[in-house]
């Protein structure tokens, strides 16, 4: 029975002076008092300091603020890495509005879609891609015929492209970006939203099978988990990050908030090239950058001239995005990157699992920390659930490395739920747990490991076959630059492997059929007879706008094949 004093301390009231809401907005209003002046956005010839960085991130509000764009409103940012989206992050919640970074790859039609669904009040694009969103603008006006507003056009100017683009853009009637800073006011007194589980964020899905969902995180979220991914990466204060990954992927991991909460340093990188990156290392102190696994790709092949080697210093990598194969985790670690992988999905704020490295791996073979090291591994410090369940018990699967089940997520590192799609909530929270689609396994020591997406699964003779573990084989091959495998029927054996392979270019001079007969004799070397890709097919593998490849698209080619007559190893 609890006594007096006990109960005491636990009816104490909620004293309200002592409550502020759980936001990203307090890590930059922090670093512009204890570092004004320390670098805080570098973009080719232009730096700004973290007291600047504030100041154009409350005129951005007030700016928007003063043309009634506030709460319910969202505001659409369409631009590569540029200090314009960056203070997007800060300045448009500034307003209590959400911030909706666009996909610069997508096409018009897409990005009309996510206009229209998003109900965009403000667009603002970089000048390279103003053609891109007028189009789709004039998309939507036709769609509606005669009901449609335009929604404010912003176009951002940048030094380092051709003016030309900027002056059309202007001509048109947008309002240019500095411009539009000009009319806010610097100490614009922005208020943190009164509930924390506000959105402050809308980003969609990349739609390859249906229309994309849009995505709502909220402030609480976007708060822990840019502290979250600071902790698990050992990111500290001052780092020196590298902008390789794009803020409008899930607003760049949360890092877009989390350097601000570190009073780092944002190096913007416009576009992505493995001689960029080296460079930036090598010349303006780099310390940290995100990455999928095709930019890690084009770092270790690059030519020996675009390379800096041996690193300057430790530079740090976080790679997440699609399942990183041991190989390319051990080839960079051989460059000397420090490498923390990680998983997550757009609804859980980005990665959400890190392979968290224990000490005593350090002694184990080469080629078994590499394979430890490819597992998705333990929960976010901010997600307060993670599991592996039986698809149809709901129960969880043993920690045997082996059973497959679905991976699940639940607490405040998931989304809030997908915009206007009542249906596609209602089976994504089913049970109590965000539903992810990807099927793992749960080890001995607690980590999980990714297999396949459900649909990538490959049923050969009543086996399963994780397509994710073939290919990473198939990355071991010196020849294989990418690989993606899918299923192609098979008259025998119901399914079988077919793996699309890119070749090096120092491999693409050799005859496709020797190279397929090598490619299956190391395969055979390496893995259970009934994985062996019974067809291997050459060429570029297609990609979607986020960079991924697209598997149904090499479902659509091998069925095109038509089924395998007999199967040979």
């Amino acid at each position: 029975m609890a006594t007096r004093t006990e109960r005491d301390i636990d009816e104490l009231p909620k004293n309200d002076a002592n409550y502020a809401a759980l936001t990203p907005l307090w890590f930059l209003e922090r670093a512009a008092y204890v570092h004004p002046r320390r670098p805080a956005v570098v973009h080719g010839g232009s730096t700004y300091s973290w007291e600047e960085t504030y100041r154009r991130c409350r005129r951005l509000a007030s700016a928007l603020a003063s043309r009634s764009i506030g709460p319910g409103c969202t505001v659409a940012i369409i631009a590569p890495n540029i200090p314009a989206m960056y203070e997007a992050h800060f300045g448009v919640p500034m307003a209590g509005a959400v911030v909706n970074c666009v996909n610069i790859r997508l096409n018009a039609q897409t990005i009309a879609f996510l206009l229209e669904h998003s109900s965009a009040k403000v667009v603002m694009v970089d000048q390279e891609y103003f053609s891109l969103a007028e189009e789709a603008i004039k998309n939507i006006a036709h769609s509606q015929k005669g009901s449609f507003k335009n929604p404010i056009m912003v176009v951002i100017g940048d030094a380092t492209c051709n003016p030309k683009a900027l002056h059309d853009a202007l001509r048109k009637g947008a309002i240019e970006y500095e411009r539009f800073l000009e009319s806010g006011d610097p100490d614009f007194a922005w208020k943190a939203p009164t509930d924390e589980w506000q959105s402050i964020a809308l980003g969609y899905t990349s739609g390859t099978t249906s229309s994309p969902k849009g995505v709502v995180l909220h402030h609480r979220g976007a708060y822990l988990m840019a502290l979250s991914g600071a902790l698990v990466w050992g990111l500290g204060e001052g780092a020196v990050y590298l902008w390789t990954l794009p803020m409008f992927h899930c607003n760049g991991w949360c890092y877009t908030w989390t350097l601000a909460a570190i009073c780092g340093t944002n190096i913007c990188l416009r576009q992505v090239t493995a001689k960029a990156v080296y460079s930036a290392i090598a010349n303006q102190g780099v310390t940290h950058f995100c990455a999928a696994p095709v930019v890690l790709n084009s770092l270790i092949n690059a030519p020996p001239s675009e390379k800096i080697l041996p690193l300057p210093r430790a530079v740090s990598v976080m790679a997440a995005g699609a399942a990183p194969p041991p190989s390319l985790l051990a080839a960079m670690s051989k460059l000397g990157f420090h490498i923390t992988h990680t998983y997550g999905l757009s609804e859980t704020y980005g990665p959400s699992t890190v392979c968290e490295w224990k000490p005593e791996w350090d002694s184990l073979p080469a080629e078994t920390r590499a394979r430890l090291h490819a597992r998705q591994g333990v929960r976010y410090i901010c997600l307060e659930g993670l599991d592996v369940l039986n698809q149809e018990t709901m129960s969880p699967v043993p920690l045997d490395g082996k059973t497959i089940g679905e991976i699940v997520m639940r607490g405040n590192a998931v989304m809030k739920g997908y915009l206007k799609n009542p249906i596609a909530n209602q089976e994504a929270f089913a049970g109590g747990w965000y539903h992810s689609g990807d099927l793992g396994v749960k080890h001995p020591d607690g980590y999980i490991e990714l297999k396949d997406r459900s649909k990538d699964i490959i049923i050969s003779g009543g086996e399963n076959i994780s397509s994710l573990e073939v290919e990473s084989f198939l990355y071991q091959h010196p020849a294989v630059l990418e690989a993606a495998v899918v299923a192609r029927a098979d008259e025998r054996w119901g399914e079988s492997p077919c793996a699309f392979v890119t070749l090096k270019d120092g491999s693409k001079k050799k005859d496709e059929r020797d190279m397929e007969e090598e490619i299956k004799k190391f395969c055979r070397e390496k893995m259970p007879s009934f994985w062996v890709p019974k067809s291997v097919v050459f060429g570029p593998l297609p990609k979607t706008a986020t960079g991924k490849v697209p598997k149904h698209v090499l479902r659509k080619k091998a069925k095109a094949m038509g089924p395998l007559k007999k199967s040979r190893l």
